[in-house]
């Protein structure tokens, strides 16, 4: 264990810091510290020596250079166990320094701001903090370092428990800490500069991207037994996303889950009215509305049956008792609510391995993380990695353009609305048929659009639903007129896709014939 004797606080975030520096006060400790931190301590009657006065060099530049001395750093990156360290020390009169309290210039904080200039930006780059706590960080053996204010509770407590010391674990577990703040901090300085262009505007795509990640969770094996894998986080998670998760009950969630869960919950939450997501191996095996979640929930276990035993249900509604009694009578891996009743909870614990997570829904606002959504999607390949900004375009009816004779009815446009944004969370080549608010049969991954229509319309058949003027939504547009006439054979009244073939004319000739109605939205979603 190492002895806390002198102590050096310099903290641009001062939560929790007179709690700290007053229980170091106790224990004797003697605190050095800079600027607005010294000044803070002294006006809670806390002893502090200001820095310039234990280096005896003024600050200058703005404060810029005021702990980059060499009786700050020897203090701090001295070995205490080498004869050879402790006799510099000493003969060039540097005292040791057993702990540094340092966090930095919240350049984050101030990017993230949509104003901020250049210059703003660079001014908030911290240069002392970094080096006394990569300095502390490399010595931890002989010195503590304290880089966010949720350690100092259990600092204060193990001091206390120990007399003034703080444990080698301890220790060692605040350098790891600390360089992984030095590590993200840099990042974040790196992400930001490289996406300026010589021009002086900004890409969305820096120079260098640096991908920052905090592990949640070793899994049991990843997506194949063989697999070794991980669960990891972003450090700044968006609300209401899949890593803000409580799991309630059940087992330790799969690799295959996760990912399963992830595609469950974005499609579920893009409703704005009580919607239930069933999804198997990524895709959406049935979706649908409803005035209750039971009834959105018996709708989309309509769509296929078979496919749903086993798979992930999503609400984005609160799932109540009604809803619980109709989920445990089928086989289901995860399931997924912004919140449960009591009732159904204990319905839920008779269930054990059943996974229950609770998800809080964002409550919105102007930016995509603020909303829940990513900005930004990635696809690791080879050696490389794939970047683009996330599908998170929303149509609007004003968008929609009808190409056909036949024009549609208020009804069938609001199915096909439905349809789309369904066709959004399924795998290309989708084509996703509806009615009524709900899913009826969906085809998805196929190399041929005519093929997933044709899975799609026998999903429809095996489980008993007619296709009768229902509509159609394609992910993409029809290269060519076989797919219209395969779902106007199905039953179809209604196609919505983006449009933009070369043989556009040739498909809408075939709606005409069929006595169709085609809306193009001249967007597309691919979903690889």
């Amino acid at each position: 264990m190492a002895t806390i004797k002198r102590a050096l606080i310099s903290v641009s975030d001062k939560s929790g810091i007179l709690e700290l520096a007053a229980a170091l006060t106790q224990l004797n400790v003697e605190i050095l510290s800079t600027g607005g931190t010294a000044k803070l301590l002294r006006d809670h009657h806390i002893p502090v020596i200001e820095v310039s006065d234990y280096t005896g060099f003024t600050e200058m530049l703005d404060g810029r250079v005021k702990t980059l001395h060499p009786k700050v750093h020897g203090g701090i990156l001295g070995r205490r166990d080498l004869p050879e360290h402790v006799a510099a020390m000493q003969a060039a009169n540097i005292p040791s320094i057993d702990m540094v309290v340092v966090n930095l210039y919240p350049f984050e904080a101030t990017v993230a701001q949509p104003n901020c200039t250049l210059e703003e930006a660079v001014e908030n780059i911290d240069i002392g903090g970094p080096a006394m706590v990569r300095s502390a960080a490399k010595n931890w053996k002989d010195v503590a370092v304290l880089t966010d204010a949720n350690q100092y509770a259990e600092v204060i407590r193990e001091l206390k428990s120990n007399g003034g010391a703080v444990s080698q674990a301890t220790q060692f577990a605040l350098s790891v800490a600390a360089f992984n703040r030095i590590s993200n901090y840099d990042g974040a300085i790196s992400d930001y500069l490289s996406s300026f262009n010589a021009d002086g505007s900004r890409s969305d795509f820096p120079a260098q991207t640096n991908g920052r990640f905090v592990k949640l969770q070793d899994l049991r094996y990843g997506e194949n037994p063989h697999q070794q894998a991980a669960f990891y986080r972003d450090l700044n998670p968006a609300p209401g996303s899949l890593v803000t998760a409580v799991q309630l009950q059940g087992k330790e969630l799969s690799y295959n889950n996760i990912a399963d869960a992830d595609a469950a919950w974005e499609a579920v939450k893009s409703f704005n009215t009580s919607a239930c997501v069933i999804v198997k191996h990524a895709n959406p095996c049935g979706v649908a509305l409803g005035t209750t979640a039971l009834e959105a929930y018996t709708k989309a276990f309509q769509t296929d049956p078979s496919s749903a035993f086993g798979g992930i249900i999503a609400f984005n509604t609160i799932v109540d008792q009604a809803v619980a009694e109709a989920v445990s009578k089928q086989f289901v891996e995860v399931l997924i609510a912004p919140g449960y009743s009591a009732d159904a909870l204990a319905i839920f614990t008779a269930k054990a391995n059943v996974r229950v997570l609770k998800i809080a829904l964002a409550k919105g606002g102007s930016s995509a993380w603020e909303q829940g959504r990513n900005a930004h999607d990635t696809k690791r390949i080879g050696s490389g990695l794939l970047v683009q900004t996330a599908d998170n375009h929303e149509i609007d009816p004003s968008d929609l353009k009808v190409v056909t004779k036949k024009q549609p009815t208020p009804q069938q446009m609001a199915d096909m609305l439905f349809a789309w944004r369904v066709a959004k969370y399924v795998k290309s080549n989708a084509i996703v048929f509806c009615g009524n608010g709900m899913t009826l049969g969906v085809g998805a991954g196929q190399m041929s659009r005519v093929d997933s229509t044709k899975i799609a319309a026998i999903k429809a058949q095996n489980a008993g639903l007619t296709l009768k003027n229902s509509v159609v939504a394609s992910d993409a547009f029809f290269p060519f007129r076989d797919g219209i006439d395969v779902l106007a054979e199905a039953g179809a009244s209604c196609v919505i896709h983006p449009g933009g073939s070369m043989r556009d004319e040739e498909v809408i000739a075939a709606a005409d014939e069929h006595g169709l109605v085609m809306v193009v939205t001249g967007i597309r979603h691919f979903r690889h």
